[in-house]
C-alpha cells in the first residue's frame, strides 16, 4: 500500500476532504508520491549503512574508511572482508585471529609463528613460486600484522622430486616452455 492509499483512508473517515476527484485527490497523489519516494530513499539508506545487507554505496563507504577495500569479487565475500577488517582490534593478534583476518580480505595467505622471535612467516599453500600481484598482497598483509614483528614470506618451490613426479623425461618438461608455465602446473 501507498503512501497515497494510506493518506486517503486516514482522512475518509472525517469526511471534510474529496479524495477521489479534484484538487484535493491531486495533492494527496503529490503528498503520497513524494512520502514513497522518501520511504524509498530511506530503506535504501537503512540497507546500506548495515555491513550484513550493504551492496553498494555502503560497501564503498565501509570501504573508503579503511586502509584498502577488499580484493575480493562477489559482494559477500567483500562484506567478509570488510567484516575482518573491522574486527581488528588490540586482541585480534592471535595466529589464528591474523589467519581469519587474511583469509578474510580475500589474500590466499597463511600466518605462522617463527622460531625466531618478534617473526612470523607468511606462506602461500596451494601457490608454486611468488604469486600473482605480489606487491598488493605484501603491503596489505604489512597493514594487517602488527608493526613490531618481522614478515618472512616463504615461497613453495620446486624441487627434483616435484619435477620427477610431474614429468616423466625432458622432453616432457621442456614442452611447458617457460618457468611461469613451470610454475602453473
Amino acid at each position: 500500500m501507498g503512501y497515497e492509499t494510506y493518506l486517503k483512508d486516514l482522512l475518509r473517515p472525517m469526511r471534510l476532504y474529496e479524495l477521489d476527484e479534484g484538487y484535493g485527490a491531486l495533492e494527496l497523489q503529490a503528498l503520497g508520491g513524494f512520502m514513497d519516494e522518501l520511504c524509498a530513499d530511506s530503506d535504501h539508506a537503512g540497507r546500506e549503512s548495515i555491513l550484513a545487507t550493504a551492496e553498494d554505496t555502503g560497501l564503498d563507504g565501509w570501504g573508503s574508511i579503511l586502509a584498502f577495500y577488499p580484493a575480493s569479487g562477489s559482494v559477500e565475500e567483500v562484506r567478509a572482508a570488510l567484516a575482518a577488517l573491522i574486527r581488528i582490534d588490540g586482541g585480534s593478534f592471535t595466529e589464528s585471529a591474523l589467519n581469519a583476518t587474511i583469509r578474510g580480505i580475500g589474500v590466499s595467505a597463511a600466518v605462522k609463528e617463527s622460531a625466531i622471535p618478534q617473526t612470523v612467516e607468511v606462506s602461500f599453500p596451494g601457490v608454486k613460486g611468488v604469486p600473482d600481484d605480489f606487491a598488493t598482497i605484501q603491503a596489505r598483509v604489512e597493514l594487517i600484522i602488527p608493526c613490531h614483528l618481522n614478515i618472512v614470506y616463504v615461497f613453495k618451490v620446486f624441487t627434483w622430486a616435484d619435477l620427477e613426479a610431474g614429468f616423466k623425461s625432458w622432453a616432457a618438461l621442456e614442452t611447458v616452455g617457460t618457468w611461469a608455465g613451470l610454475e602453473g602446473q
